[in-house]
């Protein structure tokens, strides 16, 4: 599924991401913008409340996988979203994390490198299962890799939107 972190790379990148936030806040006040280091601080709590969220999903192994992609993924920015607690549900971690995994490593190969490329993840808990929506924005230049990956039968996917810039996915995971 790629590289395997250490203890040491991983406290190195995630201290170096929150170097990054800090200093984003201090020159912020240095310049006397308060609210907007008030909106980055208020941007913190709510990417590190998701990241509380997916951790507590029971899917370790696809937790793994979304907070160490924007190290791992550099031709586009990953964001995710858990809308709500849930209690444990048990669903194929290793599947889902496999097939994100993948749909990541295609992504890579079909989009342009170096543009304002974006994909978001919403994770809905529900009580049979998870529903995973993925939102791509950004510059699609190898469509045919994409719509090949698609056609994989081992998860279900719908299209829900496909152009030269856009692509919206949804994926359900039963129990």
């Amino acid at each position: 599924m790629g590289k395997e972190w250490d203890i040491v790379e991983v406290l190195r990148h995630s201290r170096h991401d929150w170097l990054n936030k800090l200093q984003l806040i201090k020159g912020n006040l240095d310049l006397n913008r308060i609210d907007r280091a008030k909106a980055v601080i208020d941007e913190i709590v709510i990417e590190t409340q998701h990241e509380t969220k997916l951790s507590n999903l029971q899917m370790p192994l696809l937790a793994a996988l979304l907070l160490k992609s924007n190290w791992e993924n550099p031709s586009f920015k990953l964001e995710y979203e858990v809308l709500h607690d849930s209690e444990s549900i048990k669903v194929d971690d290793a599947g889902m994390t496999n097939w994100t995994n993948s749909f990541f490593l295609c992504l890579n190969q079909s989009i342009e490198q170096f543009q304002e490329n974006h994909l978001s993840i919403t994770i809905e808990p529900q009580s049979n299962g998870v529903r995973f929506f993925f939102d791509f924005s950004g510059i699609i230049i190898k469509r045919e890799l994409i719509e090949q990956f698609l056609t994989d039968p081992t998860v279900n996917v719908v299209v829900k939107e496909f152009t030269e810039n856009e692509l919206a996915l949804e994926v359900f995971m039963p129990r």
